[in-house]
């Protein structure tokens, strides 16, 4: 599966999907977007219809901006409310809407970084991972703080190739691992959480310790996020190897069990 182009002209934003996308599904994903029931939470293509352009499927976006690299001034509480608010629509209102594409993301890197020879690591804490429970939710499906932008003097969703029905923690799941690994500044992932139970999000109790409940999906994360690291064939970063040696300590706690 390759991956998608996307290129800015003027005030819009033209995305090239990936190789192999689901016209179809990509046509339902662009339907809800533009649904005056995500008003507010998703940013609305310019035409909800995707255009075939040789083998890819091609959709035009509104230009926004994106979120600066600058943690302590990075729209934590804002990214929080918005999931929540996805979250908290009700899908039967909706028409039809495909599944959300984290499942088979992950296991799809997973199944790449099989033959890479360094993968065994990862491989191992792989299997320590407790599958992914299926879910009826309205979510993202790939979700990290780089899926905002500011549109119109508000922060919006972006990115829907994997938006459909799943579980909200999977949304969760990057920016918990990230938190885990230390990778996340502490009051970050507070600001997002503080967030995301103002606005009621139904993947976490909206008091008390949250990690009971995310710990099996940022452990997934990790993971993902340490074979994807590996699949990169670059140089690892500070954050790479914080993944790897997370991996390591999932395969040792299980071992010492």
């Amino acid at each position: 599966m390759g991956s998608g182009v996307v290129v800015s002209i003027v005030d819009e934003v033209v995305k090239a999907h990936h190789d192999g996308a689901d016209g179809r599904a990509l046509a339902d994903r662009m339907r809800l977007a533009a649904h005056p029931a995500l008003g507010g939470i998703l940013l609305p293509p310019k035409d909800s219809t995707p255009i075939p352009v040789g083998q890819r499927w091609v959709s035009v976006w509104p230009l926004g901006v994106p979120v600066a690299d600058d943690a302590a001034a990075a729209p934590w509480a804002e990214a929080g409310g918005l999931l929540a608010r996805l979250h908290r629509v009700d899908p039967s209102r909706l028409g039809p809407i495909p599944a959300a594409g984290t499942p088979a993301r992950l296991s799809g890197a997973i199944a790449r970084v099989r033959e890479n020879p360094s993968a065994e690591t990862v491989l191992a804490a792989w299997d320590t991972v407790p599958a992914l429970e299926p879910g009826y939710h309205l979510v993202h499906g790939d979700w990290h703080l780089g899926q905002l932008v500011r549109f119109r003097g508000r922060w919006l969703l972006i990115d829907v190739d994997d938006l459909g029905l799943g579980d909200p923690l999977w949304d969760l799941g990057r920016i918990a691992a990230g938190y885990a690994i230390g990778a996340l500044p502490e009051f970050g992932w507070q600001r997002f959480l503080a967030g995301y139970r103002a606005a009621h999000g139904p993947a976490i109790p909206l008091s008390g310790d949250p990690w009971p409940v995310l710990d099996p999906v940022a452990r997934a994360f990790v993971v993902y996020s340490a074979a994807c690291a590996l699949l990169a064939d670059r140089p690892c970063d500070d954050v790479d190897r914080a993944l790897l040696a997370a991996c390591r300590r999932m395969t040792d706690c299980e071992e010492t069990r």
